[in-house]
């Protein structure tokens, strides 16, 4: 009989977990925790097991929002700091595989259909072609998928390429950034494209402009006061993010030679709805001089987070995974 799977997603702020009865299955139970409420993983999954009526779990596979590199994962940004085998055999599993999420979420990409894709540019994808997966949320995700022969599925590509240096390509921007680099030393990607990063974009340039503005502690108010109150310095910053986020999505296209199209996961952009296909992002990701041309005709495409597709890259990651984890 199927072996019933335990599928998590962890994110810096919230925790998505489904279960499976099998291999191919449809994901069941499906439920969102803060991270917040829970001193460890652990004790946020087994809460999870007590909500659901799941029979009981021998396999399990974790998206992170983390590198995972060894037995001990430290979370980049959250508090959590646990070891794989201690986890698994609290849990009981015979099984579990730790990705990370960015790694899960590529693999889920050849699955998505139409419906959850909406495209920003570009023309028709190039078939075989690597493709590029980049979100910002918590953190900024980076991977991307390419496809040797025989591998109709793709291999997924585990990195972080959201620490890369964060380059200005305006005056306002080269500003900006020296006022992050007093307040954090290194300013990657992640410092300004991400949801913190949007907070610390407002600040910056309130700061810049000596005027205005109110305190923000969060990017949802960023955003609804940018979409919803149509706040000038808050529209401002979500240019500015937009206009980051492009810059690097161009870089990443560039490095992977990602003709096969680039992938807008996390859940800020989403959230933007059609203000995001307007805004500054395709003009910057296609700026980048000689290599315009190149550029063009790359397909960008919004994932709609609604249809949980890190979990079922999670469970590919456990069907790709060696018997012994």
């Amino acid at each position: 009989m199927p072996t019933s799977r335990l599928l998590a997603d962890i994110g810096g702020t919230n925790i998505r977990l489904a279960w499976q009865a099998g291999p191919d299955g449809p994901l069941q139970d499906i439920r969102v925790q803060p991270c917040s409420d829970y001193p460890t993983l652990t004790d946020a999954v087994l809460d999870y097991l007590s909500q659901v009526a799941v029979p009981e779990p021998r396999e399990g596979a974790f998206g992170i929002a983390n590198p995972v590199t060894g037995d001990a994962i430290h979370m980049t940004n959250h508090s959590w700091n646990f070891s794989q085998r201690e986890v698994r055999a609290a849990l009981g599993l015979q099984r579990l595989v730790f990705v990370n999420d960015f790694t899960a979420l590529a693999l889920a990409l050849p699955l998505l259909g139409a419906a959850h894709l909406r495209q920003v540019g570009g023309s028709e994808p190039v078939a075989g072609a690597a493709v590029a997966l980049i979100g910002p949320g918590t953190g900024l995700g980076v991977s991307g998928l390419v496809f040797p022969p025989g591998s109709a599925g793709g291999v997924p590509l585990a990195g972080e390429g959201g620490h890369v240096t964060l380059a200005a390509q305006t005056a306002q921007e080269f500003e900006v950034i020296a006022l992050l680099r007093e307040r954090y030393g290194h300013v990657s990607a992640e410092r300004a494209v991400s949801g913190a990063g949007l907070v610390d974009l407002y600040h910056a340039l309130r700061q810049l402009g000596r005027h205005g503005g109110s305190e923000v502690t969060q990017a949802a108010q960023v955003t609804a006061l940018a979409l919803g109150e149509r706040d000038a310095l808050a529209l401002q910053t979500l240019e500015m993010f937009c206009g980051f986020l492009g810059s690097v999505a161009g870089d990443l296209a560039l490095t992977l030679g990602a003709k096969g199209g680039v992938y807008l996961g996390g859940g800020i952009v989403p959230r933007l709805g059609s203000w995001f296909d307007q805004s500054g992002f395709r003009a910057r990701f296609e700026a980048k001089g000689r290599f315009k041309a190149y550029l063009a005709p790359i397909p960008c495409w919004v994932v709609d987070p609604s249809c949980a597709p890190a979990l079922y890259g999670a469970a590919r990651a456990l069907d790709l995974a060696g018997p012994e984890q």
